[in-house]
């Protein structure tokens, strides 16, 4: 009798692979004798590798070394070495599709992940909105293991335990945590504009923080070029901040980090879901899109999200859409004293 195996694809982005570790980690620990591959891009490996005994993380590079029918089906061919008993796709797009289709023939039982497009459509509708949460995402991944007869009752608190999460392992320049300073960690970008709180005002927020907390730590968190100049310029203007991009060496500092601040302040981005997955607070910022859609941080409390109601929102699922108001104002229009107010709620 095969040993059972269950394959896990999910390939992007990082802010929705890092949703699945809650639910994978259930998985594993619910049903100890099943083993567990998670197949996802290179960077997702720090998110799997110490996870839980039973899992193990493959990557695979399928914009170069797996591209294409021909890439796919090459990786498919290694994937079968490894008899597979079951395959949760909690990613449906057109490459895990194919995958699983290709499973699907050779009498593996597969089930995919269900995104509720004609709900979301309701739920972004300019004309008769039905503004109500759908299914978040952790109870869709659920689902997809439930299907394949795994039912699971997440139960998890931090991918990092005291350990692997000792401040020493980061670079001096971090140093150790006083008892009388706060740690706040900032996110100020998002993938798109409409997910994006103005930076002045976050700026504003930022000063005020510092302000209240004279002692306090501000880290901020942003990997692309232009927004490593933003920090830059943040961090040289305001003393107490850090341009954690420029002192930390990859994800994985990353989550040790974000493990000891006290809150984030994040847009609906990954880093609302980092720090997440670390079980430190997160204050999210929600623009175009909205937590009703489902991709709220795990255990992230609805208190947390500071946005403002407006007939248009939220007008996106993902936010990869222009604002037909063109003057987005869901973001604009929220007072930086009302994040702060949030972030104080956190620090008392």
């Amino acid at each position: 009798m095969k040993t059972e195996h269950i394959l896990v694809i999910r390939f992007s982005a990082l802010g929705d692979v890092a949703m699945t570790v809650p639910i994978v980690y259930a998985v594993a620990k619910q049903y100890p004798h099943v083993r567990i591959t998670f197949l996802s891009r290179p960077f997702a490996r720090p998110f799997y590798d110490h996870l839980a005994p039973n899992v193990s993380f493959m990557e695979a590079d399928i914009n170069k070394e797996y591209n294409g029918i021909t890439g796919l089906n090459a990786l498919y061919r290694r994937l079968t070495a490894k008899r597979f008993t079951a395959v949760a796709d909690l990613h449906n797009v057109i490459r895990s599709n194919y995958l699983r289709i290709l499973f699907n023939m050779d009498k593996c039982k597969v089930a995919h992940l269900k995104k509720h497009r004609a709900m979301r459509r309701q739920l972004t509708n300019m004309r008769d909105k039905v503004l109500k949460p759908l299914p978040t995402t952790f109870e869709n991944y659920c689902k997809v293991f439930e299907e394949l007869g795994y039912p699971v009752t997440p139960s998890f608190s931090s991918i990092l335990t005291n350990e692997n999460a000792n401040l020493r392992l980061l670079p001096d320049i971090i140093g150790e945590k006083k008892k009388f300073s706060q740690w706040i960690g900032v996110a100020p970008f998002a993938a798109h504009k409409t997910k994006t709180y103005p930076i002045n005002l976050t700026i504003q927020v930022i000063e005020k923080i510092i302000r209240q907390h004279p002692s306090c730590r501000v880290f901020l968190f942003g990997g692309g070029n232009q927004e490593k100049s933003i920090i830059d310029d943040i961090a040289t203007h305001h003393k107490r901040c850090v341009n954690v991009s420029s002192v930390l060496n990859g994800l994985n500092q990353e989550l040790i980090l974000m493990r000891h601040l006290d809150v984030m302040v994040s847009m609906d981005s990954a880093n609302m879901h980092l720090a997440s997955l670390v079980g430190t607070p997160v204050v999210s910022i929600w623009g175009a899109t909205h937590p009703y859609a489902g991709f709220m941080g795990w255990n992230q409390k609805m208190e947390n999200a500071v946005q403002i109601p407006m007939p248009c929102r939220p007008c996106s699922i993902y936010g990869n859409k222009d604002c037909m108001r063109r003057d987005y104002a869901c973001l604009r229009d929220i007072d930086p004293d009302t994040i702060v107010k949030c972030v104080e709620n956190n620090l008392q």
